[in-house]
Protein backbone atom coordinates (compact mmCIF):
# COMPACT_ATOMS: atom_id res chain seq x y z
CA UNK A 1 0.00 0.00 0.00
CA UNK A 2 1.28 3.47 -0.92
CA UNK A 3 0.41 6.66 0.94
CA UNK A 4 0.93 10.20 -0.33
CA UNK A 5 0.76 13.24 1.93
CA UNK A 6 -0.30 16.45 0.22
CA UNK A 7 0.28 19.79 1.97
CA UNK A 8 -0.85 23.22 0.81
CA UNK A 9 1.72 25.68 2.14
CA UNK A 10 1.17 29.37 2.82
CA UNK A 11 3.95 31.39 4.44
CA UNK A 12 5.97 28.27 5.40
CA UNK A 13 2.96 26.89 7.31
CA UNK A 14 0.60 24.08 6.41
CA UNK A 15 -2.75 25.61 5.44
CA UNK A 16 -4.40 22.30 4.46
CA UNK A 17 -3.33 18.68 4.27
CA UNK A 18 -4.68 15.33 3.11
CA UNK A 19 -3.35 11.82 2.68
CA UNK A 20 -4.10 9.61 -0.28
CA UNK A 21 -3.91 5.82 0.01
CA UNK A 22 -3.15 3.93 -3.19
CA UNK A 23 -3.84 0.22 -3.34
CA UNK A 24 -0.58 -0.88 -5.02
CA UNK A 25 2.64 -2.58 -4.00
CA UNK A 26 4.98 -0.30 -5.96
CA UNK A 27 4.74 3.26 -7.22
CA UNK A 28 3.68 3.32 -10.87
CA UNK A 29 5.09 6.55 -12.28
CA UNK A 30 3.00 6.29 -15.44
CA UNK A 31 -0.02 6.93 -13.17
CA UNK A 32 1.67 9.81 -11.28
CA UNK A 33 -0.57 12.46 -12.85
CA UNK A 34 -3.67 10.53 -11.75
CA UNK A 35 -2.39 10.30 -8.18
CA UNK A 36 -1.63 14.03 -8.03
CA UNK A 37 -4.96 14.87 -9.65
CA UNK A 38 -6.86 12.78 -7.09
CA UNK A 39 -4.92 14.37 -4.22
CA UNK A 40 -5.60 17.88 -5.56
CA UNK A 41 -9.30 17.07 -5.88
CA UNK A 42 -9.34 16.03 -2.21
CA UNK A 43 -7.54 19.27 -1.28
CA UNK A 44 -9.92 21.31 -3.46
CA UNK A 45 -7.10 22.97 -5.39
CA UNK A 46 -6.18 23.01 -9.10
CA UNK A 47 -3.98 20.26 -10.54
CA UNK A 48 -0.45 21.40 -11.45
CA UNK A 49 1.28 20.86 -14.76
CA UNK A 50 3.59 17.90 -14.23
CA UNK A 51 6.89 17.75 -16.06
CA UNK A 52 9.56 15.07 -16.11
CA UNK A 53 11.62 16.89 -13.47
CA UNK A 54 8.76 16.61 -10.96
CA UNK A 55 8.58 12.84 -11.44
CA UNK A 56 12.38 12.46 -11.19
CA UNK A 57 12.49 14.52 -7.99
CA UNK A 58 9.71 12.44 -6.46
CA UNK A 59 11.43 9.18 -7.42
CA UNK A 60 14.81 10.32 -6.07
CA UNK A 61 13.87 12.29 -2.94
CA UNK A 62 10.38 10.90 -2.08
CA UNK A 63 8.80 14.35 -2.29
CA UNK A 64 8.00 16.99 -4.89
CA UNK A 65 7.20 20.67 -4.51
CA UNK A 66 4.90 22.49 -6.92
CA UNK A 67 5.09 26.31 -6.88
CA UNK A 68 2.60 28.88 -8.21
CA UNK A 69 4.19 28.89 -11.67
CA UNK A 70 3.39 25.15 -12.03
CA UNK A 71 -0.35 25.88 -12.02
CA UNK A 72 -2.38 27.15 -14.97
CA UNK A 73 -5.39 28.07 -12.86
CA UNK A 74 -5.37 30.52 -9.96
CA UNK A 75 -3.52 29.02 -6.99
CA UNK A 76 -4.09 30.76 -3.65
CA UNK A 77 -1.19 29.13 -1.80
CA UNK A 78 2.60 29.43 -1.97
CA UNK A 79 3.23 25.78 -2.84
CA UNK A 80 1.89 22.24 -2.92
CA UNK A 81 4.23 19.66 -1.38
CA UNK A 82 3.59 15.95 -1.95
CA UNK A 83 5.53 13.42 0.13
CA UNK A 84 5.71 9.65 0.01
CA UNK A 85 4.87 8.14 3.42
CA UNK A 86 6.78 4.97 4.19
CA UNK A 87 5.08 2.46 6.46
Amino acid sequence: MIRLWGKLMKGHKIAEQKTLTINAEKMDYSLFYGYISELCHALDCPTPVIIKTHIFNFAKFNFVKFVKSDFVEKFDYDSLVVEYIKD
